[in-house]
C-alpha cells in the first residue's frame, strides 16, 4: 500500500500562526482539522487528475482505487492511500485490430503483437466469455492444447501515486492551499 499524507507538524510556513492558534485555545484543533481537511480535498482532486493523465486510465478508476482518511480531532493528519498491482490491459481502453490489441497504458496508444481478446478469423470475430481481457498466447502443447497468459499493462497505481506529475501536484497544492485554508480557518473562529 503507498499513499501521500498531510502532517500538520511536517508542514514548514505555519510557524506564523502559533499566536494565533495559542489565543484560540481549545477551539484551535477544530480549525486546524478544518484547514487541513479542505487543504486535503483540494489536493485529491488534483492528483486524480494527475494520476489519470499519468497512468492513461479512466478517472472513475482511479477514484475507485484512492482512499483518504480525514483528520480526526486525534490526529491532524490527512491520508490519501491506494494498493493494487499491474493493473489488466482491459482497462486501458483496448480493443482488438488485425495485428493484436490496441491499449493505452501511461496514455500513449500502442499495439500489443499477437494479443486477443476475442476468438475466430476476422472479420467474423466472436465473444469469448472471458471478461474482456486480453490473452496472448503462451506455448503450443499437443496433449493439452494451448495455454494463455493474459496481459497486463505496466501501470501500478501505488508506484505511481507517489512519482512524477502526481506528487509534483499534491506537493504544490499543498504548499499553495494550506496556510491560506489555516489562515481562513482561524480568522473565522478569532471574530
Amino acid at each position: 500500500m503507498s499513499g501521500l499524507a498531510i502532517r500538520w507538524h511536517a508542514v514548514a510556513g505555519l510557524k506564523r500562526f502559533e499566536n494565533q492558534i495559542g489565543a484560540l485555545g481549545e477551539k484551535a484543533p477544530h480549525a486546524l482539522r478544518r484547514a487541513v481537511a479542505r487543504t486535503g480535498d483540494m489536493a485529491r482532486t488534483q492528483v486524480i487528475r494527475a494520476l489519470t493523465k499519468q497512468t492513461g486510465l479512466k478517472r472513475e478508476v482511479i477514484v475507485r482505487a484512492v482512499k483518504v482518511t480525514r483528520p480526526s480531532f486525534e490526529s491532524l493528519n490527512y491520508v490519501m492511500r491506494t494498493r493494487g498491482g499491474d493493473i489488466a490491459l482491459k482497462y486501458f481502453s483496448a480493443r482488438e485490430t488485425r495485428k493484436g490489441v490496441s491499449a493505452s497504458p501511461f496514455g500513449k496508444r500502442k499495439v500489443f503483437p499477437h494479443t486477443f481478446i476475442r476468438g475466430g478469423k476476422f472479420p467474423g470475430r466472436v465473444r469469448l466469455g472471458m471478461g474482456g481481457h486480453v490473452f496472448l498466447p503462451e506455448t503450443s502443447n499437443p496433449k493439452w492444447g494451448r495455454k494463455f497468459e493474459k496481459r497486463k499493462s505496466g501501470v501500478v497505481i501505488p508506484a505511481e501515486m507517489v512519482k512524477g506529475r502526481t506528487a509534483e501536484a499534491f506537493q504544490a497544492s499543498v504548499r499553495a492551499n494550506l496556510p491560506r485554508r489555516v489562515e481562513h480557518e482561524l480568522g473565522r473562529l478569532l471574530k
